[in-house]
């Protein structure tokens, strides 16, 4: 496939956020991009037409990536209810309700083929896609089982980027650490890191870009600073959305957002990753 998979040392670091920049930046570089997310966990969701929804972050992304959204994008979504249930929603589509240890049990199996389907879909049907992972790649008592990290990215055959959140401190200890509990194969696969919400003078931390590429042997691409009131809906934070009216065009915002991301990464090298059409 052609692709390149966003995953994050933890949740809220930003791994939505930059899936939805590169999205914009491939379709403006002329590349005919898909966002895929195997499995999401998120109460927010938008109808996409014939009763269909999938996760309200892979719909900016599609919008991001100036295609129409569809539930291969999304394949799986979950639907916290309460009592350590959820909804399970698959390609669009409720199926049930179940707990997380039976989906865990059950439903393995049937999300696996449902992802497998997806990802071969978007792989013949676009130039690029962007992938993007969920929480952290090494929760160690879920690896046996999940769905989302770097059994996609094995799936998928594509390089991963690793985003750090420097905002709430413990950047490198996140890094380091994230990496020493992959395996050798999956730690083979991160081909770069990303240091998302950086404030202040970026000179000064120069220092810690080559302490962390000396230390990992894995490039820094990207110092992203912090950017409040882009107006774009964050997964991890559509909940407390801020109160200020939205101004600006879906356009307007993503290219702001994807100029901004851009400014501050190596772009060339990212795009040389892929393999492109």
């Amino acid at each position: 496939m052609n692709g390149i998979m966003i995953q994050g040392t933890a949740s809220n670091v930003g791994k939505s956020m930059i899936c939805t920049a590169l999205c914009r930046l491939f379709a403006n570089d002329g590349f005919h991009v898909a966002p895929f997310k195997s499995q999401n966990m998120s109460t927010f969701s938008t109808k996409i037409g014939n009763g269909l929804e999938i996760s309200t972050a892979q719909f900016a992304q599609a919008e991001a990536a100036k295609v129409l959204p569809l539930p291969q994008m999304n394949p799986i979504l979950l639907k916290p209810s309460g009592h350590m249930s959820s909804e399970v929603w698959m390609l669009g589509e409720k199926v049930e309700e179940m707990s997380g240890t039976a989906y865990r049990e059950s439903f393995y199996d049937q999300g696996l083929t449902v992802i497998k389907q997806s990802l071969a879909f978007v792989s013949e049907h676009y130039d690029v896609v962007v992938l993007e992972g969920a929480g952290s790649p090494v929760e160690v008592n879920l690896t046996d089982r999940e769905l989302v990290n770097m059994r996609i990215a094995d799936l998928a055959d594509v390089p991963v980027l690793l985003v750090a959140d420097i905002e709430r401190g413990g950047v490198f200890a996140t890094i380091v650490g994230t990496l020493e509990l992959l395996a050798p194969n999956h730690r083979n696969r991160v081909k770069g890191l990303i240091i998302n919400k950086f404030r202040g003078d970026k000179e000064l931390f120069q220092e810690g870009v080559s302490f962390i590429e000396s230390y990992t042997g894995i490039p820094v691409l990207g110092v992203i600073p912090f950017m409040d009131n882009h107006e774009i809906e964050e997964e991890d934070s559509l909940i407390t959305q801020h109160d200020s009216i939205a101004n600006k065009s879906g356009e307007d915002k993503y290219d702001e957002w994807a100029l901004h991301v851009a400014s501050h990464l190596d772009w060339a090298k990212i795009k040389n990753m892929v393999k492109g059409p």
